[in-house]
């Protein structure tokens, strides 16, 4: 549990939610009991499941210093952002270039607790926090914090990181990262993993019980409705597969299986 002191008034300390148990699983320490009672179950039905998290968090990490060091981007918007974890999305892009402008988007009362941790720009960069909804996208593209750190005219990175299999077909992910998209000027980029059941479905199937169990109902996307969000997008290469597929490098040391792996993952270009 946390030690950073921060203010429980706006935290639900009694029912778990989904940045707490993924921080726990990947052994972070700013969760509650409630949280790693959930993480217990979640890997007892699917062993693999801190596998799947850890290469999640490095397909992140790989994507953002390709954005940053191949394509050129020095601005990024990142989606449901949830608890830092060093390295944040702002710590690879300014490791490459310093300038390098990041915004932070999360609804979650804890994430902005926490969110000095993501507000340790160089110098000669920026980064922000927007405490919104990723499925109010107007909310954030209005954001002061936003238009006071990204230029809007210039190439801008989305990135929406395992967060989509928790928005339900009525409240129209697709429809959503559209909209984020839309103002954003050619030469940007989306990067996206999406929970999938493809690989390990009666695994996966039990760990989505557990989380509709505890309020979180996931809507879990096959190969071809994960392509869906790039439609219109010029993919990068390897295209759309997963994650730990995407541009393996020297950190991937693990033998990772496919059965291992409930997510996809891809990096594509606006043109």
């Amino acid at each position: 549990m946390s030690d950073n002191g921060w203010s429980a008034d706006r935290i639900d300390t009694e029912s778990a939610h989904s940045a707490r148990i993924y921080d726990y699983i990947l052994g972070g320490k700013d969760y509650y009991p409630a949280d790693k009672e959930a993480g217990i179950a979640m890997s007892r039905e699917w062993p693999a499941l801190p596998i799947h998290m850890r290469a999640n968090r490095d397909f992140m990490n790989r994507a953002v210093r390709y954005l940053a060091e191949e394509a050129g981007i020095r601005q990024f918007l990142d989606i449901g952002t949830g608890i830092p974890t060093s390295p944040n999305l702002h710590e690879i892009a300014q490791a490459v270039a310093p300038d390098s402008r990041v915004v932070y988007v999360d609804n979650d009362p804890i994430v902005l607790t926490l969110s000095q941790g993501l507000l340790a720009s160089t110098p000669e960069g920026r980064t922000a926090y927007v405490e919104a909804d990723m499925c109010e996208p107007a909310t954030i593209l209005e954001a002061a914090e936003l238009r006071e750190t990204l230029d809007l005219t210039q190439p801008v990175a989305l990135t929406v990181i395992a967060i989509v299999h928790f928005v339900l077909d009525k409240d129209d992910a697709y429809g959503i990262v559209d909209r984020l998209l839309e103002p954003l000027p050619s030469g940007s980029y989306l990067a996206m993993s999406i929970g999938t059941a493809d690989f390990a479905p009666d695994e996966v199937a039990r760990v989505a019980r557990e989380y509709a169990a505890r309020d979180m109902p996931m809507r879990l996307r096959t190969e071809a409705e994960a392509e869906r969000f790039f439609g219109g997008l010029e993919l990068v290469e390897p295209g759309l597969t997963q994650v730990h597929k995407w541009r393996p490098d020297a950190t991937v040391t693990e033998d990772i299986k496919d059965e291992d792996i409930a997510m996809y993952g891809a990096v594509a270009r606006k043109p």
